[in-house]
């Protein structure tokens, strides 16, 4: 996940030095199609992808107005109808997701999607695979990476960090907390590792 954000961010910045020369007030990218739109782009949707842990479809589903720019929120059209919240709590994400927006909001087009891909139309979920797949060429990683293992990327950490179940079902966007429940049989050997260190019956048995 790490080196798949530093390359979109390495991307980003090599367009803007390409473009501008260092130390000159970036211009805004005028198409879709650009090189400039494309590295910014494909920054937000990766970085948007790990912040909020949305699922494929329910990015490609965003349109402008799902993200309240002022509450730094984006209003998430779950799956089965199930709609939701999903809260930006990252200062650098909530930075790179409003220099999109500003980005985004400058092109004059009727299309009102979020991401666009390069002929001006709502970017489709293959396109996100794709997305994510060239910046796993490019940042040499060997491992096949799709889109939703990124959403288990996230998930995962937040349970071995001690993140109640029910808020990672909300968070996840989950109807069932079954189905959240899937995850924690990796956090397993996590679990039993702590129990060895600070389980009490362990201390009584050193002691007698």
């Amino acid at each position: 996940m790490r080196a798949l954000l530093a390359q979109a961010r390495r991307n980003h910045s090599a367009v803007e030095v390409g473009q501008n020369g260092v130390g000159v007030t970036p211009t805004w990218p005028k198409q879709a199609s650009s090189r400039g739109y494309r590295a910014l782009r494909n920054q937000a949707l990766v970085d948007l992808l790990f912040a909020t842990g949305m699922r494929v479809g329910e990015v490609s589903s965003l349109d402008i107005g799902d993200f309240l720019l002022e509450e730094a929120v984006f209003r998430v059209q779950g799956k089965g109808g199930r709609n939701r919240l999903a809260f930006i709590v990252d200062k650098e994400t909530v930075y790179i997701q409003r220099e999109y927006l500003k980005a985004r909001t400058r092109f004059e087009t009727e299309n009102p999607a979020l991401f666009l891909n390069a002929s001006g139309e709502r970017l489709s979920t293959q396109g996100i695979s794709n997305v994510i797949a060239q910046l796993r060429q490019q940042a040499g990683i060997e491992r096949h990476i799709t889109p939703h293992m990124l959403r288990h990327t996230v998930a995962t950490p937040l349970l071995l960090n001690g993140v109640d179940i029910r808020v990672a079902q909300e968070f996840l966007g989950h109807a069932s907390i079954a189905t959240t429940q899937r995850y924690t049989h990796i956090t397993k050997d996590h679990l039993i590792g702590v129990l060895r260190k600070h389980h009490p019956s362990l201390k009584l048995r050193t002691e007698a």
